[in-house]
């Protein structure tokens, strides 16, 4: 059977998406397959055990093909997975050895944030040294503040999106981004900034997508 062309002016992830409700298994399966390894990615942040973070994408996924009649049709896709994965894992792990328990509000443990910087700037030395000390400053941010971070430049995210994932207010994403920023500004000032442009030039987060 030819593939239905997507309609005009519509997201194709939303048409995926909406195709999925309908019971089209292709488009499930694509699904699975095109958010798998964000939403591990993600998971892992949680978990340090890689089985059951699989487990709970994979659990996932079940459930909502149980449930496709009941789930809504206009939802922003990506953000939607990952809050359903984080509120699954978090009732299903509570007592594991390695998640961390509370999963929204704990800012204790870790949640680390992993990022690369395209080859041809890591060849020079300087940039090496201030993207080792961005990191670096980055582990030391509270949880949450890291995870506003991460969504906003790593997921691009906006304020709203983030919000549902982390079961939180706009404005507090706003409050947790600023004071993120900030912090990282007092410490590091000039090389804080330079970084940034090196970085979210290169892969059109930093001007596209505003911090506040």
């Amino acid at each position: 059977m030819d593939q239905k062309p997507l309609p005009f002016n519509r997201p194709a992830e939303l048409v995926v998406w909406q195709r999925f409700l309908s019971g089209d298994t292709v488009a499930f399966e694509y699904l699975m397959s095109s958010h798998f390894q964000a939403l591990f990615r993600y998971g892992s942040k949680f978990s340090k055990d890689r089985e059951f973070v699989k487990d709970c994408i994979q659990d996932l996924f079940l459930i909502l093909w149980e449930r496709r009649d009941r789930l809504n049709a206009e939802v922003a896709v990506k953000p939607y997975l990952m809050t359903s994965l984080r509120r699954l894992m978090n009732r299903s792990g509570q007592s594991r050895a390695g998640l961390s328990n509370e999963i929204p509000d704990d800012d204790q443990g870790a949640f680390d944030i992993e990022y690369s910087v395209e080859e041809e700037y890591i060849e020079q030395e300087s940039v090496r040294v201030l993207t080792q000390r961005f990191k670096k400053l980055l582990d030391e941010l509270p949880k949450r503040q890291k995870e506003v971070i991460y969504l906003k430049f790593f997921q691009e995210m906006d304020r709203n999106q983030i919000s549902e994932v982390m079961d939180i207010t706009p404005q507090t994403v706003s409050n947790l981004l600023q004071i993120a920023i900030r912090q990282l500004k007092v410490y590091w000032k000039f090389e804080f900034l330079t970084l940034l442009l090196v970085y979210f030039t290169d892969t059109q987060f930093y001007w596209h997508h505003p911090i506040f």
